[in-house]
């Protein structure tokens, strides 16, 4: 393969279809096993458990000693959590098991990945940030469409669903086993945190990457956790929940041309803060008059907001890092997305108390109010860092 970047992009998307092919999966456990919706918030929440230390642990480690060296066994851990929740049927401790692996495969991915792709990528600052983003999001949107299709209407519906992702994964392993490793700069662990602590002292980091990013996954997790809390969907229902997660993370990936043309990293996060903001004014909406076709763009506002602040952040983190703490960095900024997957649990607390139309309208406003801090003008310029 003449592109080394889409070899390592070619990862991060089969990773990615392993750690979110379970988000179909969750009503078919407790139709056919009986599980509990405690049981099933549990083996959801196992994945998180797994993925923050992963991030913080591995991709330190990754800009010492390479991306190729972590993510090898990295995809054969995804495919070894897959084999694990097709085993585990009906057993809560191997589905448990399978997901922690899930989420342990992920965070040693994602931030090792995303940097390998950077690494790789010739071409204006973001693009890298970009291809990374859309490997990934294409990987989060196709695990859930097709194992919710499979689930919904083929035989055996804790199994055949989990089959494509361990052809797909066996296949780009091999792809992305030989994956050119850029040369990099030797540095020991002290001179890392040393540049990690002055990256995160950046007015970039401090005013544009940390209030925006638990948006990513919070406008994510919002559209196919929380809309269809706010009224019935008609049809299908576990076909639909796996389609309604693709077409939010699909989104993103199709708004990355737009992004483009945006160039700087604030201007995608303000878009995105924009984007966001619509698609949950159009959930207060349908959850005042019970318009269930409202879920389609509210579903596209905020996946255009889940896509457009992914990549922003991620562009916003390239330049202020290091050759030699990037991947540490995108950790970081990874942990930081993850903290919105919370967002839906806050949202089903509140809901007992107040209406879907207020909830949606207080968030819209949250993410509205990160707008100012993003357009707060730097004192200094913080796309090279010294020394």
């Amino acid at each position: 393969m003449k592109t080394p970047w889409l070899r390592a992009a070619l990862a991060l998307f089969a990773v990615g279809w392993g750690a979110n092919q379970f988000a179909a999966m969750l009503p078919v456990y407790k139709a056919h096993d009986h599980a509990s919706s405690a049981a099933v918030t549990l083996l959801f929440g196992a994945y998180a458990i797994g993925i923050i230390p992963a991030l913080l642990i591995v991709s330190p480690i990754s800009d010492r000693i390479g991306r190729r060296r972590v993510l090898r066994p990295v995809l054969l851990l995804s495919i070894v959590a897959t084999c694990v929740l097709i085993a585990g049927g009906s057993h809560l401790w191997l589905l448990l098991l399978g997901r922690l692996l899930a989420g342990i495969a992920s965070g040693a991915a994602f931030a090792p990945g995303t940097a390998w792709v950077k690494e790789l990528s010739a071409g204006a600052a973001g693009t890298g940030a970009r291809r990374a983003t859309i490997a990934l999001s294409s990987g989060f949107a196709s695990g859930p469409l097709v194992a919710g299709v499979l689930a919904q209407w083929a035989p055996w519906p804790t199994v055949l669903p989990y089959l494509p992702h361990l052809v797909l994964a066996a296949v780009i392993t091999a792809i992305a086993w030989n994956t050119p490793e850029p040369a990099r700069a030797v540095v020991t662990e002290r001179e890392q945190e040393s540049e990690v602590a002055e990256a995160l002292r950046q007015p970039t980091f401090i005013r544009r990457v940390l209030p925006t990013a638990p948006w990513v996954f919070g406008c994510a997790s919002v559209s196919f956790a929380t809309l269809p809390v706010l009224t019935h969907i008609p049809g299908p229902s576990i076909a639909v929940g796996g389609a309604l997660a693709a077409l939010t993370l699909y989104s993103g990936v199709l708004l990355q041309p737009f992004g483009r043309r945006l160039g700087s990293a604030s201007k995608m996060l303000i878009a995105g803060a924009l984007a966001g903001t619509a698609g949950l004014l159009i959930a207060a909406v349908m959850a005042m008059t019970g318009a269930w076709w409202l879920v389609v763009p509210a579903a596209i506002g905020l996946g255009a907001a889940y896509g457009l602040i992914l990549v922003g952040g991620l562009t916003g983190v390239e330049s202020v890092a290091q050759p030699g703490d990037l991947g540490t960095l995108n950790a970081i900024f990874y942990s930081l997305t993850y903290v919105g997957f919370a967002v839906p649990y806050l949202i089903t607390l509140a809901l007992e108390h107040v209406s879907g139309t207020a909830v949606m309208l207080f968030g819209a406003v949250l993410l509205a109010l990160t707008i100012p801090v993003v357009l707060l003008p730097d004192r200094r310029s913080t796309a090279v860092r010294s020394g």
